[in-house]
């Protein structure tokens, strides 16, 4: 970064190096299909460099739009990978990861009796990490009995929140934050950017398309008989005549009653397919799950993936869809 760059940002390893001076581009990702925030970092190395190697504590800190202190943007965070490239000017690409990645990388099995809640399973799996929870919600809706065997944790995480999800309760992320890990409400961030075509934003692509729109939906009841057709709970279907039939069929556990199918099958029809992407100045404090405003249009979205490039001026690239787009997308699709 430049001198005047890196008076806005700073990444500090083991609580010591400050390596803002060193640092030639930042950049922080995060996407709704994954829980850990990202930090890639290309520095150049001098003389007096600390050195640095995967497993070392580091976080990223920057000074918010239209703030005058540093903020933690990724903290706490782990160095996950070092790839240096030697040659006339020694070279260091460093990614960083925000700790819920132990999480997505490591597995377990466990059984859960019925009754819990996805908050207090998050509570339970986050223990076993060692991870301190914030700010944490009841989720409210109550699960079934699960057995989870060897698989991600995290994968047993977006279980539960689809389960959640799908029985009427609100759509749910984990998230970590400089106090802990907490369960972010999509959507729920106080602070809602405004983005204007003529005023903020340099791009804005509107893509439309029939990939992933579903006219029908057959909701099956648990296999009884490996030999027998799996009983139908539901059907339902809606514009058939304007789109063709696209059917998906539903394999979901949790389901057991001819009104929950319903209900299930109803919230997965969809029409054209409707998504946003857009490149504009840096807002570095934008998350995954978090909405916008996308003035002129009428239209609230929420953020399905984020792109700083962290610099003064930085740039941001947000892809961004509906509420119920993300709720079928994330939460309603594939089996439980």
């Amino acid at each position: 970064m430049s001198e005047q760059t890196s008076r806005f940002y700073e990444v500090i390893l083991d609580k010591q190096y400050a390596l803002g001076d060193l640092v030639e581009s930042l950049t922080l990702e995060e996407s709704l299909d994954e829980i850990a925030y990202r930090a890639s970092v290309n520095m150049r190395l001098t003389a007096d460099f600390p050195g640095i190697r995967p497993g070392q504590e580091i976080r990223v800190s920057g000074v918010p739009i239209g703030g005058t202190n540093m903020v933690y943007l990724l903290h706490p965070g782990v160095v996950w990978e070092c790839e240096n490239v030697y040659g006339s000017s020694d070279k260091l690409a460093v990614t960083i990861y925000d700790s819920t990645i132990y999480l997505a990388k490591s597995e377990d099995e466990y059984l859960f009796p019925a009754g819990q809640t996805a908050s207090q399973r998050l509570e339970r799996y986050a223990s076993d990490w060692g991870i301190t929870l914030n700010n944490f919600v009841d989720t409210a809706e109550v699960l079934r009995k699960n057995v989870y065997r060897s698989q991600p944790i995290y994968s047993m995480i977006q279980a539960d929140l689809k389960e959640t999800a799908r029985k009427g309760g609100a759509l749910y992320r984990p998230r970590m934050t400089p106090n802990g890990l907490e369960l972010f409400e999509i959507g729920s961030a106080e602070a809602v950017w405004a983005l204007e075509p003529n005023g903020n934003i340099e791009s804005l692509t509107q893509r439309r398309t029939l990939e992933g729109t579903v006219t029908k939906v057959k909701v099956l009841g648990n296999e009884s008989d490996p030999e027998s057709a799996t009983e139908v709970l539901a059907v339902e279907e809606a514009d058939t005549d304007q789109f063709g039939t696209l059917q998906k069929v539903v394999l979901d556990s949790t389901l057991t009653t001819v009104s929950e199918a319903v209900k299930a099958a109803k919230g997965l029809l969809s029409g054209i397919q409707e998504t946003f992407s857009v490149t504009s100045p840096d807002v570095n404090t934008i998350r995954a799950g978090d909405k916008v405003a996308l003035i002129g249009s009428g239209m609230e979205l929420i953020v399905t993936s984020v792109r700083h490039e962290l610099g003064q001026p930085g740039k941001m690239t947000l892809e961004l869809a509906s509420y119920d787009y993300v709720k079928r997308r994330y939460y309603l699709d594939g089996s439980i």
